[in-house]
């Protein structure tokens, strides 16, 4: 197993079960619970010294799946373009989480999950093993898809582990 591919097993061995589409309903539905229940002040919490604020973790999600919804968008539709990496590090300093509101992030959130839930429906099934080169590495259409849930439950992990218990 490739160092990319351990990488990415470890987002993948955190999804519950194999039906895809529910579980990016659930981690929805978990993420948006906590969120909503967060006050403005608590959304400005980092657990540690140069760590995100919960609001630019919120984004962080936002952004990453946006960028897997364009891996998808691309791989299926069979572009051969080498796709390039993101740094989520200048994401995050340069996307200004941290002046908006926690409304308006939730918000921004729900409408990504809800343009990948209908990315991924509609998808025909002869394009799921489709592959590109993305970030120098080949991955799959239905990878990428499995990504966005365990890459968020990654997420949920974190707060669970190092925000919730400390604020």
């Amino acid at each position: 197993m490739t160092e990319f591919q351990k990488y990415i097993q470890r987002y993948l061995d955190l999804i519950p079960s194999e039906n895809g589409l529910e579980e990016l309903k659930r981690t929805e539905e978990k993420t948006v619970g906590i969120y909503s229940k967060l006050s403005e002040e608590q959304s400005f919490f980092a657990y540690a010294e140069g760590k995100w604020t919960l609001k630019e973790l919120l984004l962080h999600l936002s952004d990453t799946e946006r960028v897997f919804q364009y891996r998808i968008l691309a791989f299926a539709r069979g572009d051969k373009n080498e796709l390039p990496s993101f740094d989520e590090e200048n994401y995050a300093k340069n996307s200004y989480a941290n002046d908006r509101s926690l409304n308006s992030l939730i918000a921004e959130y729900q409408s990504v999950r809800k343009s990948s839930q209908i990315l991924l429906e509609t998808l025909n099934s002869s394009v799921l093993n489709n592959t590109g080169i993305a970030n120098g590495n080949e991955i799959s259409v239905q990878t990428i898809g499995k990504l966005i849930v365990g890459h968020n439950v990654h997420h949920l992990n974190i707060i669970e582990e190092r925000y919730l218990p400390v604020m």
